[in-house]
């Protein structure tokens, strides 16, 4: 049985890199694997950059952003010992966000998009992503998530 994205968990609908119900995002779909959350996804063609064989780096900024932001969301649930998506939602916003690109993404190579929360204070949530193929780490992100009301 395929366990219940966090994104549909949270009720993310719109978002470009997250949303279930966005036609032309990447639909991500993270999932918690222990102590951090992991998500598959495949590039297609039209996400290439000026090489036509390297994945676009807004792109690979776009899978740490959405699958941090929505670690950040399902771990603020854990830690209210709240249902995922219970009233009142709970909501997060990108406060900063830091890309290092290791090296190129092949556009045809799935990749594993990995996130875990690192600290938290209040309002705000410091999470540490990668992105790999084959075990090649490609991208390291920090990201800082912000609660809104």
């Amino acid at each position: 049985m395929k366990k219940t994205p966090l994104q549909k968990q949270n009720l993310i609908e719109n978002c470009f890199g997250c949303g279930t119900e966005n036609e032309e995002g990447l639909r991500i779909e993270s999932h918690w694997e222990g102590d951090e959350t992991v998500a598959i996804w495949q590039p297609k063609h039209h996400h290439r950059s000026g090489n036509p064989k390297i994945l676009y780096g807004g792109i690979i900024a776009s899978l740490i952003d959405c699958h941090s932001i929505n670690t950040a969301i399902s771990q603020a649930y854990k830690n209210e010992k709240r249902e995922p998506g219970s009233e009142p939602v709970i909501n997060y916003v990108t406060g900063q966000l830091q890309v290092s690109y290791k090296k190129p993404i092949p556009i045809e190579k799935t990749l594993r998009v990995k996130a875990k929360v690192v600290r938290v204070e209040g309002r705000k949530t410091w999470l540490e992503s990668t992105i790999d193929y084959d075990n090649n780490i490609c991208a390291e992100g920090k990201v800082l998530a912000v609660r809104v009301d």
